[in-house]
């Protein structure tokens, strides 16, 4: 580690970090010379970033301390990765702390999205344009998640998953591997929608898309709900109750109409509950 010292916040360009040791470089990188780094976290506690082989990194791009982009990913113009959380958000307040931030192998992250500190992608992913990945946000591998996608602290999204654009998946909400968002779908965590009332804490309870689950454009889904394997939402439904696997769902309030995904026939008696 060099004895330079950054002052938090402060932008330094390729060769200076380099020069302090906090930049490792693999081969074949490109990197427009506008792209610019910010070592030091609020803190003040700089740390290295890592670019590996083949790696593209477009115009004006922003990487913050603690980034480490794998080989082959690509970076395109106005991307910020590994910003730090500051202020305050759900009862916390962040402190402006930097930490691994991990851009996997052949990932693309299309102009205009942020990555913050902590978060960490698979393989083959793509973050669409103007898309948000709050802190610790998890993607796994083969991922596609499309433009302006505001995804919360602390979600898990696993491999194969596609969200279409202009959707918000609020924090801490799972998405097993194969899970499809339409375009535009809600989803809640808090009940009571409780913001800095004195002496009461929200309980927040995300939603979980299990592995298949589908839920059409337009669709929200409502804090503690449960959509279950390889079930189907219907767009424009408010989801209100947990979904059983294999289920086809739709309505507001959406009602179940096929426990089955359409491969039997209802019982009568199933029909009456219906």
């Amino acid at each position: 580690m060099s004895a330079t010292v950054f002052a938090p916040g402060e932008t330094v360009g390729a060769v200076e970090l380099a020069r302090a040791g906090l930049l490792l470089l693999g081969e074949q990188v490109t990197m427009n010379a506008n792209a610019v780094f910010i070592p030091a976290d609020a803190e003040g506690a700089a740390r290295r970033i890592e670019i590996g082989s083949g790696v593209r990194v477009g115009a004006y791009s922003l990487i913050y301390g603690g980034a480490c982009i794998g080989e082959d990913a690509r970076l395109e113009e106005h991307t910020i990765v590994g910003k730090p959380e500051e202020g305050y958000a759900v009862g916390h307040v962040y402190p402006g702390a930097g930490a691994h931030t991990q851009i996997g192998r052949g990932v693309v992250v299309r102009a205009g999205a942020v990555i913050y500190a902590g978060a960490r992608t698979g393989t083959g992913t793509v973050i669409g344009h103007h898309t948000l990945l709050r802190s610790f946000v998890t993607v796994g591998e083969d991922t596609q998640l499309g433009h302006n996608l505001t995804i919360e602290r602390a979600v898990r999204i696993g491999h194969g998953v596609r969200c279409s654009p202009g959707s918000h998946i609020t924090s801490s909400c799972v998405l097993a591997d194969r899970v499809f968002l339409g375009a535009g779908v809600r989803t809640v965590n808090d009940r009571e929608l409780i913001w800095r009332e004195a002496g009461r804490e929200p309980e927040l309870v995300p939603p979980r898309f299990e592995r298949g689950a589908k839920v059409g454009s337009g669709s929200v889904v409502l804090a503690g709900v449960v959509i279950g394997e390889n079930a189907l939402v219907g767009a424009g439904s408010v989801v209100t109750r947990d979904i059983p696997a294999g289920a086809t769902a739709y309505g507001v309030p959406a009602r179940v109409r096929d426990r089955h995904g359409g491969r039997q026939r209802r019982t009568s008696e199933e029909a009456t509950l219906l």
